[in-house]
């Protein structure tokens, strides 16, 4: 179940990022320990994520997934292993917010990529979604909060 869809100019943000291209079936074992790790690169560090944890998918394939996960982070950071600063750029995109479990998402995505579609709109060739809450915050998956960005050409 998505948000009505709406039309917005994005922020530009600084991340922390690690970029991973795995097959599509191997984002499950990959995702959550790159998270981990850039968690624990900030923390070790003293640098705080500044909004949720994000994956930002450069090349949309069927099967392999082209992609950074990370956080938000206001100024700097020394990079550390696979940890390196990335960015979100500032972006006219197409954004709604999907409810419930993360199994959920490919037809969330297909709502939004109809809902664009409907109104002759371009969208880019790269994504993101940024998880407002998962199961670090509530075991109960009809409570977890995805946003989702479909930067657009034109």
């Amino acid at each position: 179940m998505i948000e009505t869809p709406e039309i917005a100019l994005t922020e530009p943000r600084r991340t922390a990022v690690i970029r991973l291209t795995v097959p599509r079936s191997e984002i499950h074992l990959v995702m959550g320990p790159a998270i981990g790790e850039v968690m624990a690169a900030l923390a070790a560090h003293g640098v705080a994520p500044a909004g949720p944890v994000f994956s930002h998918h450069l090349r949309m394939d069927p099967d392999v997934f082209d992609f950074e996960v990370g956080v938000p982070v206001e100024g700097g950071f020394e990079p550390s292993g696979r940890v390196v600063e990335g960015s979100l750029p500032e972006v006219k995109a197409a954004r709604t917010v999907h409810h419930g479990p993360y199994d959920g998402l490919g037809a969330a995505w297909g709502e939004l990529q109809a809902w664009v579609a409907s109104r002759e709109l371009v969208p880019a060739a790269y994504l993101w979604e940024s998880y407002l809450s998962g199961p670090e915050s509530d075991p109960d998956p009809a409570t977890w909060r995805t946003e989702l960005v479909q930067p657009l050409l034109g």
